[in-house]
């Protein structure tokens, strides 16, 4: 679920006896600290730090794709984070909610305290599930705004700078997207058609590319021949039924990216902001990048790194996998997928997946990646033990 604000945009025009005021050369963007993160499915980055007194060490996504930052409700609960009702909303691919406020709080990370935050109080209790992995909260962009950060995804850092004039590495693009608290950036795809609209630049969605069905629909933009695949994808506050397929190109910046797997979303509840914005680019394709953040000088500098021609996962199941208590279960089976052929059911347990019983779910998951393997799975099943195999499926 993202947090988006509407900005309000004023020109003033300029008098014509109006003096021409002297500019300031901005001050040198100075270093703070460097600290590793760690990487989830998609390429979702996980921030490791404090918050107040609390001693315990909490789980972050850093999500260019969120107009604040956020706390977990069971977080905020547990540790007695004070926090009132309020009249903000979250407006996410699930619906629409009020949340609650926390203000004044602190923010500690590896070299960096960071004071005077207010954070969102939401429910990241499916993501926690999803990721096996507890979510404690998001960080967006009341955090970016006040800092230039610089992503490297070979070696799993974060810098952060000082505001001021940054030196960027060679060979660098930048991009100048519009900000209006969320990155958008105006950029060509192309299917049936071409097309250049508008899309968030969003670090916190686990995916390569996403659209509006309302946006394919109106612009008539898939091949006709295109066959999207059902699947149920999570977000704070709920699943959401989504369709994948994929796409001929995209192109960020002068970077052409083609077969790109993408998601279809029936945006009921206009998170996207349909039709100025038509979708968005997802981690598992920023993530080929070093990427720094510049919202001050309203730029996002990328360079290509080792995983810049990394495959796409084209693989399909259609089955979820959630972590309950220390139990990996299977749910959201699509009807006739190979999930469903393999005779799975919604509430099995997973036992093993290809020999493999460690039970972590990122390592299961990345097992059903091979498209076109036959993988072997154990599960239980009100109390039975039961073997199965799973041909893996392709999207198109």
């Amino acid at each position: 679920m993202k947090l988006f604000f509407l900005i309000i945009l004023s020109f003033m025009l300029a008098l014509p006896m109006l003096k021409a005021q002297e500019v300031k050369p901005e001050n040198q963007a100075q270093f703070i600290t460097k600290f590793r993160f760690y990487q989830l499915i998609g390429g979702i980055i996980i921030i490791r730090g404090t918050f107040n007194d609390i001693p315990d060490t909490l789980n972050f996504i850093l999500d260019t794709g969120s107009g604040a930052i956020s706390i977990d409700s069971a977080t905020a609960a547990e540790f007695k984070i004070p926090n009132f009702p309020s009249q903000m909303t979250v407006n996410g691919i699930a619906g629409i909610k009020k949340v609650n406020h926390s203000l004044y709080n602190t923010l500690h990370l590896p070299g960096l305290t960071v004071d005077s935050l207010n954070f969102f109080v939401n429910d990241y209790s499916l993501l926690s599930s999803v990721y096996g992995l507890k979510i404690d909260g998001v960080i967006g962009y009341s955090f970016l705004k006040r800092y230039i950060v610089a992503i490297n995804y070979d070696s799993l850092q974060i810098s952060v700078y000082s505001n001021g004039t940054f030196n960027y590495a060679k060979g660098t693009t930048m991009l100048r997207p519009v900000f209006t608290a969320l990155p958008i950036l105006p950029m060509p795809a192309k299917d049936r058609r071409s097309v250049f609209t508008n899309f968030y630049l969003d670090t916190g969605a686990g995916l390569c590319f996403l659209l509006s069905k309302k946006f394919i629909e109106d612009s008539t933009f898939l091949k006709k021949k295109r066959k999207p695949v059902g699947i149920l994808v999570q977000g704070p506050g709920g699943k959401r039924q989504m369709q994948v397929t994929v796409i001929k190109k995209i192109k960020v910046g002068p970077f052409v990216f083609r077969k790109v797997p993408t998601n279809i979303l029936d945006d009921e509840f206009n998170a996207l902001s349909y039709p100025f914005i038509g979708g968005l680019v997802g981690n598992d394709i920023l993530r080929r990048f070093n990427v720094v953040l510049n919202y001050k000088a309203r730029v996002i500098a990328i360079k290509p790194n080792s995983h810049f021609q990394d495959s796409y996962d084209y693989s399909y199941t259609g089955m979820n996998l959630y972590m309950e208590g220390d139990r990996i279960v299977i749910d959201d089976i699509v009807k006739g997928s190979p999930a469903d052929k393999a005779e799975l059911k919604d509430g099995d347990i997973i036992l093993a997946v290809n020999n493999n019983m460690t039970n972590d779910i990122s390592s299961y998951k990345n097992s059903m990646q091979n498209v076109g393997a036959v993988i072997p799975i154990i599960i239980s099943r009100n109390g039975e033990i039961f073997a199965k195999r799973i041909r893996i499926g392709r999207i198109y």
